[in-house]
């Protein structure tokens, strides 16, 4: 789906503003006139100064959400399988029980639109225990009854992440420069993407006119913030 020419100004909560993904999105919010509040464990470094920091644990985050009232919730949260402990439950805790708490509290505090960063190959029939739980994820998404939802699914992210990364990420990125160019076609979707241009695509879709759930591939990603 094409972007119009101009957004509506909104009331945005970020969460996730500290990852790959919602480091870079901050700073491209608030320049567009958006109010932002950030919902964070800790201070936000370089964010914007116009933003608002909600600082606390994630458990009081959903009672934040319901005070702001917000029009538009975006979720850039994700941890990573070492930071989750290698918990499977852990981690679902977090990429899949937190983003629904909030955007259900925001949903119910009257927002109609929601982001959320995804993953490529999300399903909830899938093996892999990853991608069945952001497919799951988006799954109880849709059903929260926003009026518009917008779920991006990029493929490998791109950019500084520090030692986070996991050896296989490690690796799929010093190869990217090949491994894009074997994937043409259909396979596109599965190409590195800057994490960057996700974060673009995202400031790009908020404020946006028109109704229903949309998905995101790389393609679609690359022409909503170019």
């Amino acid at each position: 789906m094409q972007k119009s020419m101009e957004a509506a100004v909104a009331k945005v909560i970020l969460a996730g503003a500290t990852g790959l993904v919602g480091a870079q999105l901050a700073p491209m919010l608030t320049p567009a006139g958006h109010e932002l509040h950030l919902l964070a464990r800790r201070p936000v470094d370089d964010a914007p100064e116009e933003a608002v920091q909600h600082i606390c644990d994630p458990a009081g985050w959903t009672q934040i959400v319901a005070n702001l009232s917000p029009d538009v919730i975006i979720s850039c949260l994700g941890t990573t399988w070492n930071k989750s402990g290698k918990s499977e439950v852990a981690f679902r805790a977090v990429d899949h029980d937190l983003v629904i708490a909030l955007c259900k509290a925001a949903r119910d505090a009257g927002a109609n639109h929601a982001i959320t960063v995804s993953s490529v190959g999300a399903s909830s029939t899938s093996r892999n225990f990853y991608l069945r739980t952001k497919g799951e994820m988006e799954t109880a998404l849709k059903g929260l009854g926003f009026a518009r939802l917008d779920i991006l699914r990029p493929g490998l992210l791109t950019g500084e992440r520090g030692n986070d990364r996991r050896p296989g990420e490690r690796l799929g990125i010093l190869l990217s420069p090949l491994t894009d160019m074997l994937l043409m076609g259909a396979a596109s979707r599965f190409r590195s993407i800057p994490a960057r241009t996700v974060a673009r695509s995202i400031a790009a879709m908020v404020g946006q006119d028109g109704q229903g759930s949309f998905i995101h591939e790389n393609n679609a990603i690359h022409k909503f913030c170019c």
